[in-house]
């Protein structure tokens, strides 16, 4: 029934609507049955553009009188920007001809400020727009207007707007993530005018945004467009022709990108016709391209203001189409299906269309590659990965460039269903184009999220349907949320160069198997490739060094082209003596790519080289060849490591904690300030070294519960760029913590000088080349200078945008540190301000001002006051407080603290509370555990206390683990089983062993209110972390060639044993298990015991009885014996393990053999005595119940001692 009015019908009766009508609108999907009439000749005309409508709107609002507006685009976009004008007061409009015509009646630019937010949902142009349209608004009720849309839309790109509109004199704040909506824009009555530069290269609606607005503004405007060629000419060049239709001309000025807008107003014109979307109009004529049809679109030609109105003949027609185009029409008429050919293409003039080009691509011949859309991974989703992601669906192989896509084109009839359907990503113009190739294809097709076209094309399923009969129907298949993510989109291909005998390989492995990617060796893949070894291209195949390099170049670029993305490469020693190979890397890396430098001793680089006999020998001295090459080496890579680690020869099976760290950080993978946000308190220590290798054995102390640690680089001796990286790189190798690199000036405090402001860039730069965590960046820098610095950034290093008032010239209450706030807010990730206290006021004063900024921004701020007074700013700070320690040579800032020192203070003021903890268990009276944890209480600094509770009841235990007070608790026996119904949660450790040995209290729910108790298994982490301590190296993946119980013959088995069948027992196969070994044996007199404990395991642990040393078929190298000091070990037990401990060491074994004693009473057992007769490592039971302690040290305070202080503790020194 169609009503005309509420309570009114339009018809006398009820239509008739065919069932299929109504499922295909009420339904969430699309399913398109392929196939088209073969002799289709068909007119469609698109509806309006979506680019001319929005700016339409915008100039009529703005402009004075009355304006119809024909051909507008119905859609969720321009809806929204109509919404918006309204809201502020800027216009007001009727619909005439059945909503055919729009009347806009323009206020001439003036505004008002809007109390409510407005909403725009996931409209890109608008909200773009509207940013510099809200700056004209007068304020009314509020004084600012609040810009918001959808997810999508806060994730979406605006932050070189703002910079510019800010620069202007504009108020604009981010309300949630830095760069994207949500904003708060100052009423400001228009642009201050005069000069504005902004950076057009990531989107033109920028632009053409500041140009519509700029004839209101206070001054002329001359809009200057920086770094680098904008993005999408035709758009700019769309809205200069819109103006001067509305009565204001734009003159370009003598400089590149420049433009000149004169003060003025908007005169509407009586009649405005939008023309055809030319992006939309790309579909009707792919439609016809791929099928072998006819189709014109009659109102777009040669005379559009749109660059895609050039798809037809720039793209259709190199595919092998017929184009027929006139200044107003455009007709296509398609080869036979299958006939398309692939083509190379730049589509910078026309982005939107690259989705419409690749579905033909996908049933052409060969390979298309198209180049030049790199903002279309900031659209409505990453548009290139989203049809790489959904072309692979129907079996179509796309590899993805910076700034473009290769698809490699099937014949259609081989395309594949896609399982589950088409997803979408909430994008028309995904939808839309895919739905093109829906109609080639030789199954059905569902098209997930059939409604999101409307916000270009409302009634393109009609349309399809309709004009081009093919059969459409509703499926009710809700939207997959598939969308692109970063493991799926896994980032630029990493190449690793240096000289032959750094590592590069090495490191390449590791690399890979950090970042989960394919590691290829180029030296390796050109041998494969040429069939010939390196020495015999070189020597024996005519080609010479020269036709090497040549083969080695193009294999470069080769697969860079092709596997540009995803990938680890290691290339050979001698690349970057080719400029063509030189000018590909730094392509590359220019690109947001990664080239590794990998370089170390130069010593032992040419000691490995003279004794290398796979490669051809150098013709010339092996150092004089690396001081040529090391500024190629500089000059092509964006990233070094220097480490001792790296020996070709054999070492390391698995990488060293620094490389790990580095390859996460430089891999987009590091998550520490995201982790260090969640604690309640954090610090980090600020060393004042003037050389880091003249005090690295006290690095691991002073940094005992800090969060990050930080190399003050003002303040060494050699300020030399390479000394600075080799100081990096020994800092990185002497902590598990994350590195901020700090250069304080002389005025902020520190001791850097400087006459120029470009002589701090290399110094940044050579941050960024470490990959350190955090880099300091002080806000007193112009904005040139900190924007030149954020350039360089990349993987997942994160800025502390600080400024310093070491004079104590800036006040807290007036508003003197707001400014620098700002500034912060608007550059770093982390705001870092330091003021002087004069008196204790000055703390309250800062709290209230820190307290009201974090609530506004909710970004982490790091706010202090300096000197003896100031000491209370220190101990209240919370977030990532800069520390000093006793052992330092002196304090990096007057007042300031240790981290034990801020805790002690912390518990005074009562802000942290004394907690409880306990050893539960029966007997307990001899147990050290007391003793160790209360000692690292008292020099952390921690109020707590740890007690023994003797019982054999878990009954006895309930109240004390629930009360408020309880911090947690050690479980021995006869309770590490029973304590387990009492508790929350048990950790997937725990519950393998079936056992639990310590108790946490986890904070859970809003705020963390409530607690949740875990319980946990530390015994086999203590005995991991003794067998590594004493020299274990295995890697975590040697059990890989054992899985068969059976072979003799695999060499390359880790065996181990466990003696005992107890309830340690347990904890010893899961220790063994988690470090790779495989079989494990068990030793134990007790038959049932052992079948039990086997039974009790996966299969996939290899568990292996052995009661005579002949079943022992693969000699252990790490044996753990579980069994009691006072029990005798049995005469056959005894006998196995004599003879398995004296049999002679394996050839070819690197580590030790190792024999781990869990029992500490005595200190040296009979078993440890056989054990060290044979020549094996022994390691004492204490060893083990310190590494244990050690763990639930740090699961119940967040802090990781010293592993010497925890075991002085145990053994009473």
């Amino acid at each position: 029934v169609l009503l005309s009015a509420i309570g009114k019908t339009h018809e006398l009766k009820a239509s008739v609507v065919q069932d299929a009508a109504i499922r295909l609108v009420l339904s969430p999907s699309v399913h398109v049955t392929p196939g088209v009439p073969a002799d289709l000749n068909v007119q469609v005309t698109p509806p309006g553009s979506k680019s001319i409508s929005n700016r339409a709107l915008v100039l009529a609002a703005l402009g004075s009188g009355t304006c119809r507006v024909k051909n507008l685009l119905h859609s969720d976009d321009t809806q929204y920007m109509l919404s918006a004008i309204a809201q502020l007061n800027g216009a007001t409009y009727s619909w005439e001809d059945a909503g055919e015509v729009l009347v806009v009646t323009g206020k001439g630019g003036k505004l008002q400020a809007s109390e409510q937010p407005l909403y725009l949902g996931n409209a890109g142009t608008a909200s773009r727009f509207l940013t510099t349209v809200v700056a004209l608004c007068a304020p009314s009720q509020s004084d600012a207007t609040v810009l918001t849309g959808n997810a999508r839309m806060k994730v979406r790109p605006i932050g070189p707007l703002v910079d510019a509109l800010r620069s202007n004199g504009l108020n604009v704040e981010y309300q949630g993530q830095n760069g994207s909506l949500p904003v708060k824009v100052g009423a400001n009555g228009g642009l201050d005018g005069g000069v504005i530069e902004l950076a057009a290269t990531i989107s033109s609606q920028y632009v053409s945004s500041l140009l519509m607005c700029a004839p209101y503004a206070k001054q002329p405007v001359t809009l200057r467009l920086v770094g680098g060629k904008p993005i999408s000419q035709l758009y700019i060049d769309m809205t200069i022709a819109m103006m001067k239709q509305f009565g204001v001309e734009v003159t370009k000025g003598d400089e590149p990108h420049t433009y000149h807008i004169p003060q003025g107003a908007y005169q509407n014109p009586a009649e405005y016709v939008v023309e055809s979307d030319a992006s939309s109009a790309t579909y009707p004529l792919a439609i016809a391209a791929m099928t072998g049809t006819t189709c014109t679109v009659p109102n777009i030609g040669t005379s559009s203001l749109q660059g895609d109105a050039r798809f037809a003949v720039d793209v259709l027609r190199p595919m092998g189409c017929t184009v027929e185009q006139t200044a107003t029409s455009t007709t296509v008429t398609g080869p036979s299906p299958g006939s398309l050919k692939g083509i190379e293409v730049d589509m910078e003039p026309m982005t939107d269309a690259f989705l419409t080009a690749s579905v033909l691509a996908a049933v052409a011949s060969g390979k298309t590659t198209i180049t030049g859309i790199a903002n279309q991974r900031v659209k409505e989703c990453n548009r290139i990965a989203a049809m790489r992601i959904q072309l692979a669906k129907f079996g179509v192989h796309c590899d993805e460039l910076d700034d473009g896509i290769i698809v490699s084109g099937k014949n259609y009839k081989e395309l594949t269903e896609p399982a589950g359907g088409i997803y979408c990503y909430d994008d028309h113009r995904v939808a839309m184009s895919l739905s093109v190739l829906s109609v080639l294809s030789p199954h059905p097709v569902i098209v997930q999220e059939r409604e999101c076209t409307a916000k270009t094309w409302p009634g393109w399923w009609d349309i399809l349907s309709q004009s081009f009969k093919v059969q459409v129907g509703g499926d009710s298949t809700e939207a997959h949320d598939t969308k692109v993510s970063t493991k799926e989109d896994v980032g630029p291909s990493v190449f690793i160069i240096g000289m032959r005998g750094a590592g590069k390989t090495t490191t390449g492995a590791w690399v890979a198997d950090i970042l989960s990617r394919p590691f290829i060796d180029l030296d390796d893949e050109l041998e494969k490739r040429a069939g010939m070894t390196i020495p015999e291209i070189i020597q024996d195949s005519g080609k010479g060094w020269e036709g090497f390099r040549k083969d080695e170049v193009e294999l470069l670029a080769d697969v860079m082209k092709k596997q540009g993305r995803g990938h680890v490469f290691s290339c050979g020693g001698g690349i970057v003596e080719t400029p063509a190979a030189r000018e590909l890397l730094i392509a590359h890396q220019n690109n947001g790519g990664i080239v590794l430098l990998v370089h170390r001793d130069v010593e032992q680089m040419v000691e490995y080289l003279m004794r290398d006999k796979t490669r051809p020998a150098y013709s010339e001295e092996i150092r004089g060849v690396f001081e040529r090459r090391k500024p190629f080496f500089q000059e092509c890579s964006n990233y070094e490591y220097h480490s001792p680690y790296l020996d070709p020869s054999g070492g390391l099976l698995e990488p060293p904690a620094d490389f790990v760290r580095f390859a996460s950080m430089i891999g987009g993978k590091s998550t520490h300030l995201e982790d260090v946000k969640k604690k309640k308190l954090s610090f980090f220590v600020s060393l004042t070294m003037p050389n880091v290798s003249s005090k690295l054995d006290i690095i691991p102390r002073v940094s005992v519960g800090s969060d990050a640690i930080e190399l003050r680089v003002d303040l060494l001796e050699d300020l030399s760029l390479e000394s600075i990286g080799n100081q990096v790189s020994l800092l990185r190798s002497a902590t598990k913590l994350p590195i901020i690199y700090t250069l304080r000036s002389k005025s902020q405090g520190g001791r850097f000088t400087y006459v120029s402001e470009e002589e701090v860039l290399p110094f940044y730069r050579t941050a960024m080349r470490m990959g350190v965590e955090y880099v300091d960046l002080e806000m007193g820098l112009s904005d040139a200078t900190i924007r030149a610095v954020l350039e360089m950034r990349a993987g997942s290093t994160r800025i502390i945008a600080s400024h310093h008032d070491p004079e104590g010239k800036l006040s807290w209450k007036n508003g003197g540190w707001q400014h620098w706030y700002n500034r912060a807010l608007e550059y770093g990730d982390v705001i870092k301000l330091v003021g002087s206290a004069k008196k204790m006021e000055d703390n309250f004063a800062l709290a209230s001002f820190r307290d009201r900024m974090f609530a506004a921004h909710a970004k982490p701020i790091i706010a202090l006051n300096m000197g003896s007074v100031g000491q209370l700013s220190r101990i209240l700070n919370g977030f990532l407080t800069p520390v000093s320690h006793p052992d330092l040579p002196f304090k990096a800032a007057p007042g300031q603290l240790s981290a034990a020192e801020i805790r002690q203070g912390l518990s005074l003021v009562g802000e942290l509370e004394k907690k409880q903890f306990y050893l539960f268990g029966k007997p307990i009276s001899a147990s050290r555990s007391p003793a160790l944890h209360n000692a690292l209480f008292q020099q952390s600094g921690l109020p707590h206390e740890y007690s023994r509770f003797e019982t054999d009841e878990a009954k006895d235990l309930e109240a004390i683990i629930r009360a408020p007070d309880f911090g947690g608790a050690s479980v021995t026996i006869p309770l590490k089983l029973d304590i387990m119904p009492l508790l929350d949660d048990i950790s997937d450790a725990a519950k393998t062993i079936g056992a639990v040995n310590t108790v946490i209290p986890v904070p859970s729910g809003e705020g963390g209110k409530t607690v949740r108790l875990l319980g946990d298994n530390t015994d086999w982490m203590g005995m991991v972390y003794s067998l590594r301590a004493a020299g274990l190296t295995r890697s975590a993946n040697a059990s890989a060639s054992s899985q068969d119980k059976n072979k003799d013959t695999d060499k390359d088995a880790a065996s181990g044993m466990v003696v005992g069948s107890g309830g340690t027992t347990r904890g010893a196969v899961y220790a063994l298990h988690s470090l790779g070994f495989s079989p494990i044996y068990l030793v134990a007199r007790n038959k049932s015991s052992v079948e039990s404990i086997i039974s009790s395991f996966p299969d996939t642990y290899n568990l292996v009885h052995v009661d005579e040393s002949s079943a022992v078929r693969h000699l252990p190298s790490v044996i753990i014996s579980t069994v009691p000091a006072d029990r005798p070990v049995e005469p056959a037990m005894r006998e196995l393990l004599v003879s398995v401990l004296r049999q002679p060491r394996e050839m070819g074994g690197r580590s030790s053999r190792i024999f781990l004693e869990m029992a500490y009473k005595p200190r040296q057992t009979p078993l440890m005595g056989l054990a060290e007769e044979s020549g094996w490592v022994t390691i004492p039971g204490l060893e083990v119940l310190t590494s244990q302690g050690f763990y639930q040290f740090q699961m119940w305070t967040g802090i990781t001692p010293l592993f010497p202080t925890a075991r002085a503790a145990v053994l009473g020194e």
